[in-house]
């Protein structure tokens, strides 16, 4: 048999050394790329999407405790923020209130305001230094879903509008109690369905938060504070979920989920999720 020469005979040795076995070990697996089941979801996604380009298209991985910054209250957020309000009962207070309050922080910046050569008005003076978290109180997370859901034209027989997420998660589960294939939304536990776009999920920040949707049917109409966030992406080991009056602003989260697509609770110091509530329109 023909001899090979000495250095092609160790380049092929040191070939076969340095060529890698096949690995035995499959790649990690991650749910499908999850849709919205029907107009009304798909709705709901683009409105909340909407919303958080309108403030700037902030997205964080998991739960910072704070952003770099907290946007000025610019006369487009102030105008966004009033226009949450008015999808609620409890809007028009609310609205008179703030409007009250950034008159009064407008006056004297106003008052000495150099007038206008043309129209002999004052400039329109916008207050410096002013965070769009002066107007947080009360919390506006609720009128932000509430807002969302009625734009993506849902009708208030599916959802009542409210600046309380515990109020409206009322008659939700009311509703699927009474019409469970009927109802508008569906309340799942968290282990039990993978949510898809267009989705509600929430969290009870009470000091002794319920450990399900199902406890919450025992005490209808108490308050709680709550926080309801709408999903806008699901699928690949993670989904993603925009929330109003998250770190001061509409925020887009990114979260992770388990390999069926379930999404996993937030860290200890968190409020934990107790429910699921899946968009049937």
């Amino acid at each position: 048999m023909r001899q090979l020469p000495l250095l092609a005979f160790l380049l092929l040795v040191a070939a076969c050394a340095t060529t890698e076995a096949p690995s035995d070990k499959a790649p990690p697996r991650t749910a499908a790329k999850r849709e919205a089941v029907g107009p009304g979801a798909a709705g709901l996604v683009a409105v909340a999407e909407r919303e958080w380009r309108d403030w700037g298209s902030i997205t964080v991985e998991g739960w910072p405790a704070a952003l770099d910054r907290t946007p000025d209250a610019t006369p487009a957020l102030f105008d966004r923020l009033m226009a949450y309000w008015s999808a609620t009962p409890e809007g028009p207070e609310v609205t008179n209130a703030h409007l009250h309050y950034r008159d009064t922080i407008a006056a004297p910046e106003a008052s000495t305001a150099s007038l206008d050569p043309v129209s002999g008005l004052p400039f329109n003076v916008v207050p410096a230094n002013v965070a769009i978290s002066a107007y947080n109180h009360p919390a506006w997370s609720a009128a932000f879903i509430s807002y969302s859901v009625g734009g993506a034209g849902i009708p208030r027989a599916d959802f009542d509008p409210s600046a309380s997420h515990a109020l409206y998660l009322d008659r939700l589960l009311e509703s699927a109690m009474l019409y469970p294939e009927n109802a508008a939304f569906r309340p799942h536990a968290l282990a039990d369905y993978a949510p898809r776009p267009g989705d509600l999920i929430c969290a009870d920040r009470s000091a002794e938060p319920l450990p399900s949707w199902q406890a919450r049917l025992a005490e209808p109409g108490r308050f709680r504070p709550m926080h309801c966030d709408i999903v806008v992406r699901a699928g690949g080991g993670s989904l993603e979920m925009i929330g109003g009056n998250v770190l001061d602003v509409v925020l887009r989260r990114r979260v992770p989920t388990d390999a069926e697509g379930h999404v996993q609770q937030p860290p200890l110091d968190r409020p934990p999720y107790f429910v699921v509530l899946e968009n049937r329109r």
